[in-house]
């Protein structure tokens, strides 16, 4: 079993960029294709992006793409997600999840293990 912890959220203007960290302890990170999701107040949540299991493949929301970048590494035992451009509508709480599956998969139902969330806030 893993535990994940998010952080780096916060509060930045339309443009900027942020870093999210999703920290794992009881595990190797390396064991599990990880997920970034969001949910916005009102809305349901929202799958970002994912990362596979072994070999760095990824996957993102049309929403993100060439905005967000999910990295891992597996020293820290740590999964990133790089933000930039980052707008107004990306204001959201962001969880990172764990999965055994080996794919990185857009279906929050296949991930196992959530984090806390971090709030990520993009004023205009």
């Amino acid at each position: 079993q893993v535990q994940l912890v998010e952080s780096g959220g916060g509060l930045v203007q339309a443009g900027g960029s942020l870093r999210l960290s999703c920290a794992a302890s009881g595990r190797t990170v390396s064991s599990y294709a990880m997920g970034w999701f969001r949910r916005a107040p009102g809305k349901e949540r929202e799958f970002v992006g994912a990362i596979r299991r072994s070999g760095g493949g990824t996957y993102y929301a049309d929403s993100v793409k060439g905005r967000f970048t999910i990295s891992r590494d597996n020293a820290k035992n740590t999964v990133y997600l790089q933000m930039n451009s980052l707008k107004p509508e990306d204001t959201a709480v962001y969880y990172c999840a764990a999965t055994t599956d080996s794919l990185a998969t857009a279906q929050a139902i296949r991930y196992d293990y959530w984090g806390q969330g971090t709030q990520v806030t993009v004023s205009s």
